[in-house]
């Protein structure tokens, strides 16, 4: 995936989930946050961000933050990015996957899947989540506690009982990781779920991504590690 029109700026503060203020040539700007986490080691007065432009009238910014500098890391930090990342990904793995049709916002009971796969032989309910909390080389999700993400597990075990496969697919929006885990530390529940779906028998899938100011893919599969 591919963004349009980005520039470089310096974080300086954010002073609510959906703006931050940015340093663009020499200017202090207002710029939208394309997530509402908390992303509070990754928002650092002083860091490089980058930011696409947008010149269409209405907007109240001319930009989104998108991506920000971590050390040597780039993390994509934009939360509609994992989904368009997998359906990419998807769009090249269906010999693999012997997909036929991919479905986008697919309700099943009380839960809206991210995408319903449609084969020759099974079909599928997928749920993507994106990652951008990192520590010591380990991508931990949630980075806060996420009610509505446990429901969501809960109910793909349902689709295994009525006779779907089931996917839950953590989008790691950096490289460089060594595993992913979840942060039972911030949301233990989020973890007993997880574990809880394994046995069902939903697949569990984590992958990194390769990163740059203006692109986003998805690239190789990452260990996952259920405390």
């Amino acid at each position: 995936m591919y963004y349009s029109d980005m520039e470089r700026g310096i974080f300086l503060l954010r002073p609510n989930r959906f703006v931050a203020h940015v340093l663009v040539n020499g200017k202090e700007t207002v710029c939208h946050v394309k997530n509402t986490g908390r992303c509070r080691e990754l928002l650092v007065p002083g860091c490089t961000v980058y930011l696409q432009h947008h010149d269409a009238p209405g907007r109240k910014t001319a930009y989104s933050l998108i991506a920000v500098q971590k050390g040597d890391r780039l993390v994509n930090m934009d939360s509609q990015a994992p989904n368009r990342a997998v359906k990419e990904w998807l769009e090249r793995q269906r010999a693999v996957w012997d997909i036929t049709d991919i479905y986008p916002e697919r309700k099943y009971g009380a839960s809206r899947f991210d995408f319903y796969l449609q084969g020759k032989e099974r079909c599928a309910y997928m749920e993507v989540k994106g990652v951008t909390l990192e520590e010591n080389g380990a991508a931990l999700f949630p980075d806060a506690p996420t009610q509505r993400g446990v429901k969501h597990v809960y109910e793909l075990c349902e689709c295994i009982k009525d006779g779907f496969d089931a996917y839950l697919v953590f989008v790691i929006q950096m490289k460089g990781v060594r595993y992913f885990s979840p942060n039972t530390k911030t949301h233990p529940a989020f973890g007993e779920a997880l574990r809880y779906a394994e046995a069902c028998g939903v697949q569990i899938l984590a992958f990194d991504c390769d990163v740059t100011p203006d692109t986003m893919s998805i690239a190789s599969p990452v260990q996952v590690c259920l405390p």
